[in-house]
């Protein structure tokens, strides 16, 4: 990838603002390192796209559903090239924060494991959790000798527990020699401070330097100020010489522990490194996802022939130039390695407008005219930083449906080139650079033309940049380029391949608007910038003269064109908004209906539960109950009526076929017809073995039935059926329980008899379907049926 682009595209302040979001320095290392990815062919480039968008959108469903948030940790590289070395003995607070690493490494290894979700949400990371080596011994072992506050352990081994107990032991008896020796002498006044201390390893007095000669010892140094000398007594002596030996068993003991986890840190190396390597890149995730959240930003799709498409893109950085997040990030990013972020506290922010850029696949270049400060430029650099953006794998605050060119060359030609160290003009610079690269270009490159031939003569200049187009067209090449020249404005409009695109100003404000009208071209408006910049009144007087002398001025025109554009996106826009209003006041009314349907129903079923108990606690009458549940019936098909919404159309029975499914409106569920009367315009329906008789008025054809013919004759019922339930197969307990459900449902239905299969087998389940019915207040009567009917496999109920 071309470096002079990305450097003239400012990609590298991209990734500095996305270093800012990492947690550690090798973090900020990876997304400073961060650069297009390239493939021998389109194919192979996007297939690479595809997949690290893929890893991308996985790794962020892992962070939010999971919460997880990376602690910072340390640049391990340099310990872990130590550490590969024979016989290297490494420091202990490499070790400490080695152990820090690998703990946190395991537990978010263990959470992308163990989460059930997570086959399903991220398999690329769980297959690459799944090919990591574990460095079990050594996690094990850093955590079992390495204590919290970066000390070697007590039980590390049993050694340096036996030296550690016996200093603690001699540190007490030094104490109580102390506190006897100067109460027995009474010296106390001759201290500084009532406590003992430690010099050059040794425990000593802060004794005043007037009474140094009162006290027999030795003086090992001291304090700043020459009034204190440090003072060891005689009786200390032998203690501090025991003391001496213990440390040096300590230091010895430390360093063989030291040399036992340099050796497992060498032995797991592939392990801890993969594990050092899998938090860097999860860190590298974290920015990436912080800094799609800084612009809400999505990974770019890459497609080879459908042309570039950016809905409501915008500039990366000035996306990111309103956000706090971004602007936090920069500030640490810069403060860490001691460098000025850039802006003062005092830094307007610029609002970034989104703009479609589109580019169909049959046009290989976009011309884009219009006034000076309107967008041009930054459209160029949008399109540029995107795309670069895009090849490094990383969000770009585009809209969903956005796609762009697997391009793997992006070359720009953006800004002032001239070095006068040099004796490098502008024009010649853009040549020079043209000329290095023009052997290389293809159907894979991008080329951005900032007023390319600007620098020279008009006439010529405008003859060089359609040649230039012309040979950018037979290459393959796509091209963005912006112009003042009216040769090339004309030569956008003409020539197949090509597509015009003008910047939008206010017809009355004179303000940009910084959208794009595509295939037309717009006025340079250099009068109008140079007045609201500040231009004397005189000179632009004098310049209007000019141009009328020279009866080129075709700005009425494209103002004209202009003003047409702006009125009709401005009428697109009031009915997107018109269209989005509408959604949300739907959406609010389908909420609020939800909402009081749920609490009709609700008041509803407490009232029906409430006149059963009553009538089971025979508060009521059998009549009364059912007059009762069928007010409640009435008015609960007011309410069904809402929520169907317009009057369903009467099903047609003669396309009523037996076993035909249709559907049951108040349970909304399917059922199977078992049997039609006509005459009185209902139907039997099967539900898992349970059937009833429903009314025309609540069923209703399905879809795929409602054209299809009959396909079986149909069985006409003159009367009511029985309600029926089947209990065969069922347990005895089972069975009772759900006949009692069935009765307290038929009750309610206003049913007068129902119809029980028991079947016949060892007649257990019949007799204790009999005994039930005997018990229940619910049953008037009940009978074996006859044997056309099922025999004594049925029984047949008459109800209150």
């Amino acid at each position: 990838m071309d470096a002079r682009a990305m450097h003239a595209l400012e990609l590298g302040k991209v990734l500095a603002c996305l270093a800012g979001f990492a947690v550690s320095e090798p973090g900020s290392r990876a997304c400073l390192a961060l650069r297009p990815l390239r493939a021998p062919d389109s194919a192979g480039l996007s297939a690479k796209l595809r997949r690290e968008a893929e890893i991308f959108e996985q790794g962020r469903i892992f962070l939010l559903r999971c919460e997880a948030r990376l602690a910072p940790f340390a640049d391990m590289e340099p310990f872990l090239r130590f550490a590969a070395l024979p016989r290297a003995v490494p420091d202990i607070d490499d070790l400490f924060a080695l152990r820090d690493l690998l703990i946190q490494g395991k537990e978010k290894i263990e959470a992308m494991r163990t989460d059930p979700a997570a086959t399903e949400n991220w398999p690329l990371w769980l297959d690459r959790c799944a090919g990591l080596p574990q460095p079990a011994r050594c996690v094990s072992a850093l955590s079992r000798c390495l204590a919290d506050d970066g000390r070697i352990r007590d039980e590390a081994t049993p050694e340096l527990a036996r030296v550690r107990d016996e200093l603690r032991s001699l540190h007490r008896q030094c104490m109580r020699k102390v506190k006897d020796y100067a109460a027995e002498y009474n010296i106390l006044h001759f201290l500084q401070d009532s406590f003992m201390t430690l010099s050059s390893d040794r425990y000593v007095l802060p004794l005043k330097t007037d009474f140094k000669g009162r006290l027999q010892g030795i003086i090992h140094d001291y304090s700043q100020t020459g009034e204190t000398c440090y003072f060891e007594p005689l009786f200390l002596v032998e203690v501090n010489n025991r003391l001496q030996n213990l440390k040096r068993e300590e230091r010895e003991e430390e360093r063989k522990i030291l040399e036992y986890l340099g050796g497992l840190v060498r032995e797991d190396l592939p392990g801890v490194r993969a594990v050092y390597e899998f938090l860097v890149d999860l860190d590298l995730l974290c920015a990436r996802s912080a800094l799609a959240d800084c612009y809400a930003g999505r990974m770019a799709e890459f497609s080879g022939d459908r042309g570039l498409f950016l809905r409501e893109a915008r500039h990366p950085l000035l996306a990111l130039a309103a956000s706090p997040a971004r602007r936090k990030a920069l500030e640490d990013f810069a403060q860490s390695r001691g460098q000025d972020p850039g802006f003062g506290s005092d830094a307007s922010v610029r609002t970034a407008v989104p703009s479609d850029i589109e580019l169909p696949p049959d046009r290989r270049a976009l011309i884009i005219s219009g006034g000076n400060a309107g967008g041009k430029t930054v459209c160029l650099k949008t399109v540029g930083l995107i795309a670069l953006m895009g090849l490094c794998a990383l969000p770009v605050p585009v809209a969903a449906g956005s796609v762009l060119p697997p391009w793997d060359e992006v070359h720009a030609f953006i800004g002032d080139e001239q070095n006068l160290e040099d004796s490098v003009s502008t024009f010649t610079a853009q040549i020079a650079h043209l000329g290095r690269i023009w052997q290389g270009l293809s159907g894979r490159s991008l080329i951005l033309l900032d007023e390319f031939g600007a620098g020279t003569d008009p006439a010529q200049g405008a003859a060089l940049a359609q040649a230039l187009v012309d040979c950018l067209l037979e290459s393959g090449a796509v091209l963005v380029a912006a112009t003042h020249f009216p040769a090339l404005k004309a030569y956008a409009l003409s020539t197949p391949g090509v597509r015009a695109a003008s910047v939008l100003f206010d017809p009355e404000s004179k303000k940009p608007l910084f959208r794009l009208a595509y295939d037309q071209v717009g006025a340079s408006r250099a009068l109008d910038v140079a007045r609201e910049h500040g231009l004397p009144e005189e000179i632009l007087r004098r310049a209007e003269q000019y141009l009328l002398l020279g009866g080129e001025d075709g700005s009425a025109l494209v103002e004209r064109l202009n003003a047409l554009e702006v009125s009709r996106g401005r009428e697109i826009e009031a009915l997107r908004r018109e269209r989005l209003s509408l959604a949300d006041k739907e959406r609010k009314l389908r909420e609020d209906f939800d909402s009081e349907r749920s609490r009709v129903f609700d008041q509803l079923r407490k009232e029906a539960q409430t006149v059963l108990k009553d009538w089971k606690a025979a508060r009521v009458s059998h009549k009364m109950a059912l007059k009762e549940l069928a007010r409640m019936r009435a008015s609960l098909s007011g309410t069904r009526g809402m929520e169907d919404g317009p009057a369903r159309p009467q099903v047609d029975f003669s396309v009523l076929s037996a076993r035909q499914k249709i559907r049951y409106v108040p349970l909304k569920r399917e059922g199977v017809i078992l049997a039609v009367d006509e005459r009185k315009k209902r139907v039997q329906l099967d539900f898992a073995g349970v059937s009833l008789w429903a009314e025309s008025s609540d069923i209703e054809l399905l879809p795929e039935a409602a054209e299809r013919q009959p396909a079986a004759p149909v069985r006409v019922f003159p009367s009511f059926g029985p309600l029926s339930l089947d209990l065969r197969g069922e347990r005895a307990d089972t069975a009772v329980s759900g006949l009692e459900r069935f009765l307290d449902r038929a009750v309610l239905g206003g049913r007068e008899e129902i119809e029980i299969v028991h079947g016949r087998g060892t007649g257990v389940l019949r007799r204790e379907v009999h005994s039930f019915l005997k018990n229940s207040p619910l049953v008037r009567a009940f009978r074996v049926a006859p044997e056309d009917r099922g025999g004594d496999g049925m029984t047949i109920v008459e109800l209150k």
